[in-house]
């Protein structure tokens, strides 16, 4: 049995630019491993890395309180940042061509750019409190 249900529209950037970039990178981590098995752990650190920054702004929205709102930003922005150390091996390794690579860092560029606006916000709203 099917259940077909409409994609959700959350109208929040970096809920759904984090959710286009994770659908990425699983379409990456699938591509290279057909590829070439013996590159999995790479790959694999890659795929958990790149699909936890949505996971976590995904988990920031129901969070209990602004400082929970934060920290889950800030695990975002963290992952943000190991997912481009792994793009750039996978890059400079000759393993992903030049514009995969710079399609992938821009969009995870861009992520990091919305995430460190919504963390130094939040931050400047708790100080206030």
């Amino acid at each position: 049995m099917f259940v077909y249900e409409k994609s959700p529209v959350y109208g929040n950037p970096v809920v759904e630019k984090s959710l286009e970039f994770s659908i990425r990178i699983v379409n990456l981590y699938k591509y290279l491993v057909r590829r070439d098995k013996s590159l999995f752990a790479i790959y694999n650190q890659v795929l958990r890395s790149g699909t936890s920054i949505g996971a976590n702004i995904s988990e920031s929205q129901a969070a209990s309180s602004l400082k929970d709102f934060t920290n889950k930003l800030a695990i975002s922005l963290k992952e943000s940042y190991e997912t481009g150390y792994w793009l750039q091996i996978l890059y400079r390794s000759k393993i992903l061509g030049e514009k995969e690579f710079e399609s992938l860092n821009a969009d995870n560029k861009e992520l990091i750019k919305l995430l460190i606006s919504i963390i130094r916000t939040s931050k400047e709203k708790l100080n206030k409190l």
